[in-house]
Parts: structure tokens; C-alpha cells; sequence
């Protein structure tokens, strides 16, 4: 139920209902006044919370655009320059929007604070005024008409007319009082309808503002985010490719390290243990921390290297060098027999060398005929695994080593150096590419898409020359190239140069092929 209407003609009735009724205005402009007290409060709170959380995101975009992606590898592919530079990207989305935030802020203060003090302080403090007012008012005209009504009937005429005089004034200022009073009191609970609620709603069309604004900047963002969505789906799944093939050459490596060592331009690499000798000198010295320099080296020119007898020296494994450049016999310790032998082969030791070793055979299938189908060994659940399978076993691989550089004319170059392969392996290369193409154009039902195709043939055309880390993560460059053929077999297999840019859009990987 609502507050009761308070009549003007009251006033002068005075009566208790009257009282009874301004007083619960009276209630409602007290509840009234310590809400809006708790509301700038809180508002207050509310804008310095504002101000952290926009200092925290501004120090957290600053981080963002600080840091840069150091990719394996001296190139990177366009996704990997596309998320290299999503951090500056989500950085200049967020300062952009604290920007817009900190105008909101700005404007809050005179937007919602200082109204809601405003009407605090010049209605509602008003009001209180007039009830001191009206409340000493009351007091003044009871005692006035206390005091006139005991006085006695016996006074003089003069007397009594002058007190009933001044009992009409005190009474007349009294009613002019209790007018103002009621007229203020309504006017302040009219005007809270709108000098209360009108702050709040500014406050509000700020927000909505600001929510726009960001609403606005991810529109804008959007073309961005699906070309990194994108990019993101493409690396993951070259990612899933390089994991098997790092993960192949680590258990190779842990069978049989020597057999995969990398190509090195010096014959032997490793560490040894000088065996030295010398006398003990007796004497004072001064002992000081010297950072050591890892890099410092000690070079001579071989003269000789002799392996040492068993008996002639209790430590294993060593033998003797000596230098051109320098005198005396330099007594070295190689960490195991096997590896002495090593040494002692680079070397050109005295003693003679046994030399073990591996003779491995490359057999590979060079008609159909030579291929057992029913063989378990041989993967060819599916075409593209038996073409994937006779790819891998070529000695001769269809394309040559090489990386290419520029992204402004892939096509052009790429068109190039399958022209100067030999006339086989460009007739096998685009047989191949055509089949994969027609392959690609049904991606919409087997999930193969250009993208997929490139993940899936790329380490098998372009395998490296030697397998190591660094040769599987340009698998990725590989992988371009193989789509960029797929995509433009017919450019590429023909005369006519055209440089068209790649954009492919990667779906799951997953390939059926039907008879």
C-alpha cells in the first residue's frame, strides 16, 4: 500500500490521523535517505572495482603483447605467423575495450554519484530542515497556547486581547509553517521519482554502451578469430603428425644411437679425459671464484695417436696423443672400449682396426606382380595407405629437397622445380596429384580435405634426406607443398606459370575410400 495523501486543509485541523499520516512520509524520507547513502557507497566501491579490474586487464593485455612465439626452425608457415600475432591481436582487443571502460568510468562519477549526492542533499536535507522547523514551530505555538489558555478571566480587557493577539500569530505562523512542511515533503517524494531513478538509468546507457562497444569489436574480430581458428586446427593437426614421426626417430635413436647420429663436418665428436701428472709444490696461494667460459677451446695439430697398453696404465680405455705444436705425450680417456675404437679409427691409430658393422638392403616392390596383397606385413587396407606405402619405399624420391621461401609466388616456384624433375617422376607426380585432387573434391563425404591430404602425403613425398628433429619440424613446410599441388595440379603440371595464394580450410581427419 502506498504512503496517504496529506491535505493542505489538514494543516489546520492538526489532528492526530494528520500526524499519524506525516509521519510515515516522514519514515519513507529517512529509508529513503540511508538507502541513497548506501547506494553512493556502493557505487563508489563499484567504480574503484571498475578501476582495478580495468588496471588488471590493461597489465594482462600489456603482457599478452609483450610476448612473441619463437618457433622451431629458421621459417614459419602463415598459421604459424597467424597465431605468432594473435597475442598482439587479443591484446589490442582488450586495450581497445578498456579504452571504452575508462570512459564509462570517467563519466560515472558525474553520471550516477553526484546526482544521487545532489538530490541527497538539496531535497532531502531540505525536507529535514523544514521538519526542525515545523517540529519548533509546534513546540513554540503549544507552549503559546498553554500559557493563554491558563490565563485567568479576572485579567484586564487589554490583557487579554493583546495574548489573544499574539495567540493568532503564533497560530497563523504555525499553519504557514505546517503548509510549507507538507508542500516540501510531497515535493521531495515526487521528485525521487525521477532526480533518483534518472542517475540510475544514465548509469545503465553507460554500461549498455560499453557492452556495445564490445559487442562492436567482436563483430570486427570475428574474420580474425576463424582465420586462427583455422591456423589453430591446422597446426594441431601437423602437430599430431610431427609427435609420430619425432616420437619414431626417439625410439630409433634409443635401439641403436650410433646408426642415427647427425651429419657433422668433424669425424669425431665426444669427450675425453686428459690424464695428467705433475709434481707437488709445497706453497701459500690465494684462493678466488673465477667464472668458468665453457667456450674457451684448445686446439693442436695431430702428430700421432698410439692406443696404450693394458699394463702400462691402470685406467681403461686410454691412449696417447701427440702434437705437432707442442711437446710431450698427451694421455687421453675415451669413455668406453667402443668408444676408444672410434677415436683411435678417426685418428688414424697405430694399432689396426676391426670394423663392425650393419649392412642393410632396401627392398621395395618395383611391379605389382612382386607384391604379396595376402601378406599381413603390407598395409593396403586402403588405396591411399598402398600408395602411401610405395611412395615411402622409393629410393628415389619423386620431388627434391628443397624448401621454398617466398610465399608471394609458391605456385610459380613450385610450378618451376616440378619441371625440372626427370620425365618419370613428374608423370608419376601428377597421376598422383590428380588422383588426390579428385580425392579432395569429394571431401564433403570422406572428410579429406586439401589440408588433411597435405598432413597425410606431405612427410611421404617430401621425406628428409636424414632424420632428425630439425627434418621433422619443416614437415609442416612439406605439407604446404603437397597442398598447394593438390590444389593447383592442373596450374602446376602445365606450362602456363600462375601464382594464386592457398587458403584451405581444415576440417577432421578421417579417409574412406570406396571402390
Amino acid at each position: 500500500m502506498g504512503l496517504p495523501a496529506l491535505e493542505f486543509s489538514d494543516c489546520y485541523l492538526d489532528s492526530p490521523q494528520f500526524r499519524e499520516r506525516l509521519k510515515s512520509h516522514e519514515l519513507e524520507l529517512d529509508k529513503t535517505n540511508k538507502f541513497i547513502k548506501e547506494l553512493i557507497k556502493d557505487g563508489k566501491a563499484l567504480i574503484q572495482a571498475l578501476k582495478c579490474l580495468s588496471t588488471a586487464k590493461r597489465k594482462f593485455a600489456d603482457s599478452l603483447n609483450e610476448f612473441k612465439f619463437q618457433c622451431i626452425g629458421d621459417a614459419e608457415t602463415d598459421d604459424e605467423i597467424c597465431i605468432a600475432k594473435s597475442l598482439q591481436e587479443f591484446a589490442a582487443v582488450l586495450q581497445n575495450l578498456e579504452d571504452e571502460r575508462t570512459r564509462m568510468i570517467e563519466n560515472a562519477n558525474d553520471v550516477l554519484i553526484m546526482p544521487l549526492e545532489r538530490f541527497r542533499k538539496e531535497q532531502i536535507s531540505a525536507a529535514k530542515e523544514a521538519k526542525k522547523k515545523y517540529d519548533k514551530e509546534t513546540e513554540k505555538y503549544c507552549a503559546v497556547l498553554e500559557k493563554h489558555l491558563s490565563l485567568s478571566a479576572r485579567k484586564k480587557e487589554s490583557h487579554l486581547h493583546e495574548a489573544d493577539n499574539q495567540v493568532d500569530n503564533v497560530r497563523q505562523h504555525f499553519y504557514e509553517v505546517s503548509l510549507e512542511y507538507v508542500f516540501k515533503v510531497q515535493e521531495v517524494q515526487e521528485r525521487k521519482m525521477f532526480d533518483f531513478v534518472e542517475p540510475l538509468l544514465a548509469f545503465l546507457q553507460g554500461l549498455f554502451t560499453y557492452y556495445h562497444h564490445g559487442y562492436e569489436l567482436a563483430k570486427d574480430f570475428n574474420h580474425f578469430k576463424t582465420d586462427l581458428t583455422i591456423s589453430i586446427q591446422n597446426t594441431r593437426n601437423r602437430f599430431e603428425s610431427t609427435r609420430s614421426e619425432v616420437e619414431c626417430l626417439m625410439r630409433k635413436m634409443k635401439e641403436n644411437p650410433h646408426e642415427h647420429k647427425s651429419v657433422s663436418q668433424h669425424t669425431m665428436e665426444g669427450y675425453l679425459f686428459v690424464q695428467e701428472k705433475r709434481t707437488y709444490h709445497q706453497h701459500a696461494s690465494v684462493v678466488c671464484q673465477q667464472v668458468h667460459n665453457s667456450g674457451d677451446e684448445d686446439s693442436f695439430i695431430l702428430k700421432s695417436c698410439t692406443r696404450r697398453k693394458t699394463d702400462s696404465i691402470e685406467k681403461r680405455f686410454c691412449f696417447d696423443v701427440e702434437a705437432v705444436d707442442r711437446s710431450g705425450v698427451i694421455t687421453m680417456q675415451a669413455l668406453s672400449e667402443e668408444d676408444r675404437r672410434l677415436w683411435m679409427e678417426a685418428m688414424d691409430g697405430r694399432e689396426p682396426v676391426r670394423y663392425h658393422g650393419y649392412q642393410f638392403v632396401l627392398m621395395y616392390p618395383k611391379t605389382c606382380a612382386d607384391v604379396e596383397l595376402e601378406n599381413s606385413e603390407w598395409e593396403i587396407k586402403t588405396i591411399t595407405s598402398a600408395i602411401k606405402h610405395y611412395l615411402r619405399c622409393v629410393t628415389r624420391l619423386l620431388t627434391a629437397h628443397t624448401k621454398l621461401d617466398n610465399p608471394e609466388a609458391r605456385v610459380t616456384e613450385i610450378h618451376a622445380l616440378v619441371h625440372r624433375l626427370p620425365e618419370k617422376n613428374r608423370q608419376m607426380l601428377e597421376l598422383l596429384m590428380k588422383h588426390l585432387g579428385n580425392v579432395a573434391s569429394h571431401h564433403q563425404h570422406n572428410l579429406m580435405t586439401v589440408a588433411n591430404l597435405g598432413v597425410v602425403f606431405g612427410p611421404t613425398l617430401l621425406r628428409p634426406q636424414e632424420e632428425t628433429v630439425a627434418a621433422i619440424m619443416d614437415i609442416k613446410f612439406q605439407n604446404i607443398v603437397v597442398e598447394i599441388l593438390i590444389e593447383h595440379h592442373e596450374k602446376v603440371c602445365v606450362c602456363v606459370c600462375v601464382c594464386v595464394c592457398v587458403c584451405v580450410c581444415v576440417q577432421t581427419v578421417a579417409f574412406v575410400v570406396e571402390d
